[in-house]
């Protein structure tokens, strides 16, 4: 597993993440200043790890009869700009000055389009099954990592910015875990 380096590069990049680049991005508003950090979980297909599914769904691949569930997700365009598999590996798809397509419908302290001035953090994982301690471990890294280049005022679950929609990271991310984490 590779190390993440201390800093993202000027291109909003993470050294030690492997690249993979997803269509699914486009520019921020000029105006849109990065200050939320979005975490969310997904496991593709559900409830099973390790696979592909997601890796595809990302880079518009999902084969929509590999399994039943993707006939659902066929002709979604989503994206993050990061993804923390169970073994602590880190995926980057999005540079971190582009707009990544995590979020949907969403709003945040009287702000609607939170995909415009937040981060998105997907976890491998799901609503029922709790999370490794090492994706733990490397999502603390990554938080300290981002915020020495953008002033993140805040970190919340998909759940919190769409609640009328989405339910993770659930019940089982342990959010008292991370912040003793991220005061080590």
């Amino acid at each position: 597993m590779a190390s993440l380096g201390p800093r993202l590069t000027t291109d909003g990049r993470l050294p030690g993440a492997r690249f993979i680049a997803s269509p699914n991005q486009d520019d921020r508003p000029a105006d849109a200043a990065i200050c939320l950090l979005v975490v969310h979980a997904i496991s593709l297909p559900p409830g099973e790890f390790g696979g592909n599914g997601v890796k595809h769904l990302f880079t518009n691949c999902l084969d929509p009869d590999a399994h039943p569930y993707y006939r659902e997700l066929h002709g979604l365009r989503v994206s993050a700009h990061f993804f923390i598999r169970r073994d602590g590996s880190v995926i980057q798809f999005v540079p971190t000055l582009r707009r990544a397509w995590h979020a949907g419908i969403s709003h945040w302290r009287g702000r609607e389009r939170c995909n415009d001035f937040s981060l998105g953090i997907e976890l491998e994982g799901c609503d029922d099954q709790p999370f490794t301690h090492i994706q733990y471990v490397r999502l603390a890294r990554l938080i300290r990592i981002l915020r020495r280049t953008y002033a993140i005022e805040e970190i919340v679950g998909h759940s919190d910015i769409a609640p009328a929609r989405k339910t993770d990271p659930g019940p089982c991310f342990d959010w008292q875990r991370l912040r003793q984490l991220l005061r080590r």
